[in-house]
């Protein structure tokens, strides 16, 4: 199974943090592996506190599902297929911001999990994120 490396991870988090900046925002950015494990992190100075561990589980939901989280939330609404999925696995997060990161050969190799603005921001910053292994 091909998984990030660390270099790709620091790639990862430099294009997120420039989007965040560009839009004037304060992230929490969190770099997954291919088996879920915390890669690389970054608190951009003044982030919220409690956007730390909502970015890690971004990350890990999309990881664990193989979708960005936006489309897990859409799923996961009342009388959806998904619904209460957020109560799963220690906790989830069913909501933009975490975004897959896939090598050139299009193989999934971990995730990003971005917090600290609107789920919009969110979602911008880890998607720029995640085209820097494009």
């Amino acid at each position: 199974m091909a998984s990030i490396t660390a270099d790709q991870a620091q790639l990862v988090i430099q294009h997120a943090a420039k989007k965040a900046a560009e839009i004037s925002t304060k992230m929490d950015i969190a770099i997954i592996d291919a088996g879920a494990n915390l890669k690389a992190f970054l608190r951009m100075d003044g982030a919220w506190l409690g956007s730390i561990d909502i970015s890690i589980k971004k990350a890990k939901t999309a990881r664990f599902f193989d979708m960005n989280t936006g489309e897990i939330g859409k799923l996961s609404q009342p009388g959806g297929p998904l619904y209460g999925i957020e109560h799963s696995n220690g906790g989830l997060i069913s909501f933009p911001g975490g975004v897959l990161l896939k090598n050139k050969q299009g193989e999934i190799i971990g995730a990003i999990g971005v917090s600290g603005s609107s789920v919009e921001n969110d979602h911008a910053v880890a998607e720029a994120g995640a085209k820097a292994l494009q």
